[in-house]
């Protein structure tokens, strides 16, 4: 019996149901079974999985839209998007409307909107900067009982865009990218489709206004200018990130097929500051293999064939006369260079007190026919002038700088290049002064191709059985 007393202790002190002690030196022993997931938390879990796959697809519905439904085929399709007249629906981009669900399916996601909204802004506090600017300029449209839609569309558009794609995760995007990817090279096959063919999928409108006897491409981005400038921005981020397309042979056809669209599209703009991109690229590599940079043979071998073609195709090209149209465009502009002067001189016929607050419309349009500016003021900064007062230019301009430090705080370093292509078009075109959405689809080509590479990571062990071990520091 004494033999039996130290087991029976033993036993009493071990519940058959647990917990366990721990056993020394090993692994402690979990107390019981793993519970399963109770029916709320369940619940929850799936209601979050739908709002995701939701929120991805209404997003890879707005890219779409952004790239393929333009205002004149809106307008050709009979919806009074810039036209007089029409429901208030109307006024508003299809990609306006579904990037807004997007976003407010973004706050419901975890049923804490407040709390979201407040995480949103915390890590992105220069969008509050650029809200606040545009505050005021939606203050002035409901003061003077102008069209507001106006600024919905062509500023609070992107602005939004960025807070949805920014918190969608690298794998959420990838619809998207791929989204992106086609839609720009459907519009350029479209571009050389209506190039050579002649014959025009939408017709070219400004506002209600039909615009005959054009040769220029717009494919379905509505205006040449739009066309040339999204895919200029493409091929420089094809070009400064290769990381876009892996293959070298596949990336240097997409960006030669897309540079050959620019000619389709003739805009000079954009294809001067390509090429001169281009140039600056290149010259910078020839500067680093001179200092010792180290080059394998068939690298060099496949560029010089590669120049021998594009030298070759080039010349061919000319003799066939398909560049004629884009070179007549440098040497006989129809009065482009001339209508630039003018929207410089359109500001000398308006006092301090009709610069500082805005000029009166009608006065504005009634100068604008006399000068010759009916396609519109070509600068986006003198345009705004005149649509909104100097003060009102000087915060939009204070908000669209802090925008754009967000932006390419969180992009790669390629954004510059973009960066720059959007300063020029903004200063020889009417781009962003008029209500359009080309700085949204800017913005979702910087966002969706040009994001910052991931760095500083954690390095991973890996343990005999391959699972990956990461280091705490």
């Amino acid at each position: 019996m004494k033999a039996r007393e130290p087991m029976a202790r033993i036993a009493t002190a071990i519940p058959v149901n647990g917990p366990y002690p721990p056993y020394r030196g090993g692994a402690t022993v979990r107390a019981g079974f793993p519970r399963s997931p109770s029916a709320p938390g369940r619940d929850t879990a799936i209601a979050g999985w739908v709002a995701d796959r939701m929120i991805i697809l209404v997003m890879l519905l707005a890219v779409t839209a952004t790239f393929t439904l333009s205002s004149a085929m809106l307008t050709n399709w009979k919806i009074h998007y810039l036209t007089a007249g029409g429901g208030f629906y109307e006024k508003f981009h299809p990609a306006t409307g579904l990037t807004f669900l997007a976003f407010g399916l973004l706050l419901l996601r975890h049923g804490d909107p407040v709390g979201e909204i407040d995480r949103m802004f915390s890590r992105s506090k220069l969008i509050l900067l650029y809200l606040g600017c545009w505050s005021f300029l939606l203050v002035q449209m409901f003061v003077l009982n102008r069209p507001f839609t106006v600024i919905i569309d062509t500023f609070l558009l992107p602005v939004v865009l960025c807070l949805v794609i920014w918190h969608l995760s690298p794998m959420q995007r990838k619809p998207l990218v791929w989204a992106t990817h086609l839609t720009i090279l459907l519009n350029v096959c479209l571009g050389y489709y209506e190039y050579f063919s002649g014959h025009r999928l939408i017709p070219l409108t400004l506002g209600d206004v039909l615009v005959v006897g054009e040769w220029r491409a717009s494919a379905l981005l509505g205006h040449p200018l739009t066309a040339s400038g999204l895919v200029g921005g493409y091929i420089l981020a094809l070009v400064l990130r290769p990381a876009l397309c892996p293959i070298p042979m596949l990336r240097t056809s997409l960006i030669a097929f897309c540079l050959g669209s620019l000619m389709a599209f003739g805009g000079r703009t954009a294809l001067v500051t390509v090429l001169l991109v281009l140039g600056c690229v290149a010259a910078r590599e020839v500067w680093l293999i001179l200092r010792g940079k180290r080059v394998s043979l068939p690298t060099v071998i496949a560029t010089l064939c590669l120049l021998f073609v594009a030298a070759a195709g080039i010349f061919a090209a000319f003799d066939l006369g398909i560049f004629d149209k884009m070179l007549l465009r440098f040497s006989s502009d129809k009065g482009s260079a001339l209508a630039r002067f003018a929207t410089f001189n359109l500001l000398s016929h308006f006092d301090w007190h009709e610069l500082i607050l805005g000029p009166n419309p009608t006065r504005v349009n009634a100068l604008q026919a006399q000068l010759g500016l009916n396609y519109g003021i070509e600068n986006f900064w003198i345009s705004c002038i005149v649509q909104f007062g100097l003060i009102h230019t000087i915060l939009l301009t204070i908000g669209l700088i802090a925008l754009f430090v967000e932006i390419i705080r969180r992009a790669h370093p390629a954004v510059w290049a973009i960066v720059l292509l959007i300063l020029v078009i903004a200063a020889s075109s009417v781009s962003f002064s008029s209500k359009n959405i080309q700085l949204a689809q800017f913005i979702i080509l910087i966002t969706l191709l040009l994001p910052r590479d991931p760095s500083g990571a954690t390095p991973a062990l890996r343990t005999a059985s391959d699972k990956p071990i990461r280091i705490q520091r």
